[in-house]
């Protein structure tokens, strides 16, 4: 008898700066400092610390008390942000002739610094004013895994790892975003099909037949669009364009390279998205009544203004746009133990509502990754260090840990490349009763999958567009990057 042997991957890593108590390096001096303060306030003036105490207490309660995964001083101010922007009506959009004309069509939240540029090749180019960079998408179909040989997925997997590693060698790519929306099939282009090829005199019967397939195949058919959305920094170029067209010159010489690696990856690209298209993934995102009409619209109709809502409003754990309500999430823990290549298989997989899943990489230099990987070992032996200092034997967890950050830098020095990674979940309905199973039916697809997702409470809107192809990244948006 002879078994198969699945080759496994894993060795994902929450970075953790160095710290006490579990905190970052910043809050243990901030906590640090407040027990100094009352340390110093009492003894030199005790009738001074009736005052200093309790301020230095909540300091330090605030950073080390820990509510639904964050310190309690980044919920309140989480919430505090919340409450001031929904005094501010800034949770609520009105677009269209519904809004004064100065931002009549611009998209909603963090979509408004955006427009979408022609490239002179024919395809569109999503640029964020804001940022200044410039995302390309690539239409791609990939190929299933189910039935190829092990040794081809095995292959997949490791030419795509190398086409991630090289990315921290051209200096314009600042994020690869890999989307896979999935939906009902609509039926229109089943519909529109057959009804061309209908004879008129044909047998009533026959005719009969077809018009009840049309009718019932959408029930029991997906509709599954892959994409690759590139996200360059221009800028960041030694050439240092200036102007838009050289900026446009300048990702246009990135891609033909990254296009070509990709078709070693299980990765077939159908073309670069035009303006058109991209139009349409937006407009079918915040409307996905629409999706069908889509493909009979004019593409003179489909452009960046049309793309948005006429209407949209955010509440703490829902977005609710035109006539859809999504619910967003995002990774907050990657599996722990080893998993074979398509231990996603089950997220990604079309279900009964439509939704959207997109990894969102950030490559890093190989001067980055060097300093990164040599950051994590010294923060994992200094809280070795520091539960010897107090005599606790160490847990199982941190000795796992102190394993898989020397082994980061070990493969690191071998030439291996360094990259963050993060996962953002979407899904919609068009009946707000059917949230509520929409939302169990992704979360028990993540719990099958080995990984954790975390409900972007107060962020929905963010995650919403997380998950379009027009390069939003909520981590740099907000200064920092969850590891």
């Amino acid at each position: 008898m002879t078994t198969t042997e699945h080759r496994t991957y894993g060795g994902w890593r929450r970075a953790r700066a160095m710290g006490l108590f579990g905190l970052g390096f910043v809050q243990t001096l901030i906590v640090l400092a407040a027990l100094a303060a009352a340390l110093i306030t009492t003894a030199v003036d005790i009738t001074a610390t009736a005052v200093v105490a309790p301020i230095a207490a909540a300091v330090v309660i605030g950073n080390v008390a820990r509510w639904d995964g964050v310190s309690l001083a980044q919920a309140i101010v989480h919430r505090g942000r919340w409450l001031t922007g929904s005094a501010r009506g800034r949770i609520r959009f009105r677009g269209g002739v519904m809004a004064p004309p100065e931002h009549a069509w611009d998209l909603p939240g963090v979509l408004a610094p955006t427009t979408l540029l022609d490239a002179p090749g024919g395809y569109g180019v999503v640029w964020n004013r804001r940022l200044g960079t410039m995302t390309v998408t690539l239409r791609c179909a990939a190929q299933s895994t189910w039935l190829a040989d092990p040794d081809a997925a095995t292959t997949w997997v490791t030419n795509w790892g190398g086409w991630l590693a090289s990315l921290g060698h051209i200096p314009t790519v600042r994020w690869v975003n890999v989307t896979v929306d999935t939906a009902p099939d609509a039926g229109t282009r089943l519909a529109d099909y057959i009804t061309d090829r209908l004879a008129p005199g044909g047998p009533t019967a026959a005719i009969r037949i077809l018009q009840q397939l049309v009718a019932t195949a959408p029930q029991a058919a997906a509709e599954v669009q892959s994409s690759v959305s590139i996200t360059f920094d221009p800028s960041a170029s030694p050439v240092k364009p200036r102007s838009t067209v050289d900026r446009l010159a300048e990702v246009d010489r990135a891609l033909p390279g990254l296009e070509t690696s990709l078709s070693a990856c299980g990765l077939t690209v159908l073309g670069r998205a035009a303006t058109t298209d991209l139009a349409a993934m937006v407009r079918q995102a915040f409307d996905p009544d629409a999706r069908g009409d889509l493909g009979r619209a004019d593409d003179d109709l489909l452009d960046w203004a049309n793309a948005g809502p006429v209407t949209a409003e955010e509440y703490p754990d829902r977005y609710e746009h035109d006539n859809a309500t999504s619910v967003s999430w995002a990774w907050h823990e990657a599996p722990r133990q080893p998993v074979p290549h398509n231990v996603l298989a089950r997220l990604l997989a079309p279900g009964e509502h439509a939704k959207r899943v997109s990894l969102i990489y950030r490559p890093l230099t190989a001067g980055q990754a060097a300093a990164e990987v040599e950051q994590q070992v010294n923060a994992a032996q200094f809280r070795s260090a520091y539960r010897r200092a107090r005599r606790l034997d160490p847990t199982a967890r941190e000795l796992a840990d102190i394993e898989r950050a020397t082994a980061a830098a070990r493969e690191e020095a071998l030439g291996a490349g360094l990259g963050l990674v993060s996962l953002w979940v979407t899904t919609t309905v068009t009946d707000p009763s059917l949230a509520d199973r929409a939302v169990a039916d992704i979360e028990s697809r993540a719990d099958t999958c080995k990984i954790r997702l975390r409900r972007l409470w107060r962020s929905q809107a963010a995650g919403f567009a997380t998950t379009l192809p027009c390069g939003v990244c909520p981590p740099v948006l907000s200064g920092v990057w969850p590891h």
